[in-house]
This record gives structure tokens, C-alpha cells and sequence, in this order.
């Protein structure tokens, strides 16, 4: 059995999906759908732009990226992706590099590799609007580096800041790295599988990783915006000290006449 995910789009609207797409539901919420479309083939869609699929060909899965194109904010056609295997009948719970040996298949152990596999994508997604971050913020400082000045606007300035916190809320938001989904709790089985994952993908690192170049770019651009006011103060005190000098030049003027 393969697991395929792809991320097609910055988000997708869950609601106006559901509503539209009729599948037998084994579990929902406001971010996430998991579809039971036959005992072994299922769907999941996640608001944070993820679609997966289990045993689903590439026909049946261009099918329905393009039915769920018209639901998504930012659709790519250069998707990223993942594919993990699946196989079962073991005698334990062995991983392997992309591959999972299990005992017994359920559908919550299905959905729960599936979570893990999609998580994964989102994590290189994430990885790669931060990079794209982080090479513009260098590309500043190289250049206070040489010109001793900065080459940005005081509004593009506030877009980057505000373009950093927003990537940061919806990595806390959409990401569920350092938590295990409830049913984990109760089921070891599913809990040694949760935990099995999260090592073999690297999920905990990568999400550091994350973290700490954003903390990266978001310290930089308030360096840029406490130099950028500095500038602005100095050249405020210089227009105040030639109104001074002018006022004082024209007092100077008036008493000599």
C-alpha cells in the first residue's frame, strides 16, 4: 500500500469542500476531513494546503486535484510530495527508510500514517517559504554590509515582518509535531506508531529547524526597522536644528536693520 501526499496550495477551504464532495466521513473538523472511500483506499484533505491519498492511482488522483482546485487559495501546479509504503501482515511494528511494517491494519493506524506522511510535506513546504525568507533578509544585510544603508522601504520592511509573523502563526496552528492526536492516548500500538513516525520523518528536527530561522529573520528585520527609525530620528533633529538656525539667522537679521 503507497501513501501519497501533495501540497497543492496555501490552504483550502474545508467547509466549501465537504459541502461539495460526498464521501463517507470517518472523521472532520474544521482543519481536517479523513474519507473512507473503500476498505482500503482513502482520502485526507487539510486546510494548510495538504491532499493524501492510500492505494489511489494517478488518474483517480489528478481527478480529484482538479475537482478540489477551485477550493484552494494559491493552487500550485508545481506540487511537493511524498510517497511512503505500507505494508501489513507483519509480525511487529518495524519502520524503515519511507516504509512502515504493521501487524494489523485499522483505519485509525491508516489515518494516523497518513496525518504523519502529510505533516511531512507541510514541513518542506514551510521549509521553503522560509528559506525564501531567509535568503532575502541576507541579501539586506549583505548589502548593510557594503553600503552601510539599508536597500528597503520602510513599507516593504513592515510586508516582510508581517509576511514572518503570519508564517510563524500558521506553522503553530496547522502543525501538530510536538502533539499526538487523542486515540494515541488509549491505543500503544497507535502510540508506538505516532512516536515510530514522528523519528522517522524527522519531524521534531525539521520543525526546529524552522523555528529557529524564522527567529533568524524576524530578529533581522527588527534590526532593519530600529535602524530604519534611528535614520528617520536623525533626519527629523537635523530639519529641527536648521529651523533653529534659521529662525536665530532671522532674529540676527532683523535687529542689524
Amino acid at each position: 500500500m503507497n501513501v501519497l501526499s501533495y501540497q497543492i496550495a496555501d490552504g483550502i477551504d474545508i467547509k466549501g469542500f465537504k459541502n461539495s464532495f460526498r464521501a463517507p466521513v470517518h472523521f472532520s473538523d474544521n482543519d481536517e476531513i479523513f474519507y473512507v472511500i473503500d476498505p482500503d483506499k482513502f482520502i485526507y484533505v487539510f486546510k494548510y494546503g495538504v491532499v493524501s491519498f492510500l492505494n489511489y492511482d494517478e488518474i483517480k488522483i489528478s481527478e480529484f486535484i482538479q475537482f478540489i482546485t477551485p477550493f484552494c487559495k494559491n493552487f500550485s501546479e508545481f506540487k511537493l510530495s511524498e510517497e511512503f509504503e505500507i505494508e501489513t501482515g507483519a509480525k511487529e511494528i518495524r519502520f524503515g527508510f519511507n516504509k512502515i511494517e504493521i501487524i494489523k491494519p485499522t483505519t485509525d493506524i491508516f489515518r494516523l500514517i497518513i496525518l504523519n506522511v502529510s505533516q511531512s510535506v507541510a514541513l518542506d513546504y514551510y521549509s521553503e517559504v522560509t528559506n525564501t525568507l531567509l535568503i532575502e533578509t541576507n541579501l539586506q544585510t549583505q548589502y548593510l554590509e557594503k553600503k552601510g544603508r539599508l536597500n528597503i522601504s520602510g513599507r516593504s520592511l513592515k510586508k516582510y515582518i508581517g509576511r514572518t509573523l503570519n508564517l510563524k502563526s500558521n506553522i503553530a496552528e496547522n502543525l501538530y509535531i510536538f502533539d499526538s492526536p487523542p486515540e494515541t492516548w488509549e491505543n500503544e500500538d497507535l502510540n508506538r506508531i505516532d512516536i515510530g513516525l514522528k523519528r522517522t520523518f524527522d519531524l521534531q528536527v525539521r520543525f526546529r529547524s524552522i523555528q529557529e530561522s524564522l527567529q533568524i529573520i524576524k530578529d533581522n528585520f527588527e534590526l532593519f526597522k530600529d535602524i530604519m527609525q534611528y535614520r528617520k530620528s536623525y533626519v527629523l533633529e537635523v530639519i529641527i536644528i536648521i529651523l533653529i538656525l534659521v529662525e536665530v539667522i532671522n532674529l540676527v537679521i532683523e535687529k542689524i536693520m
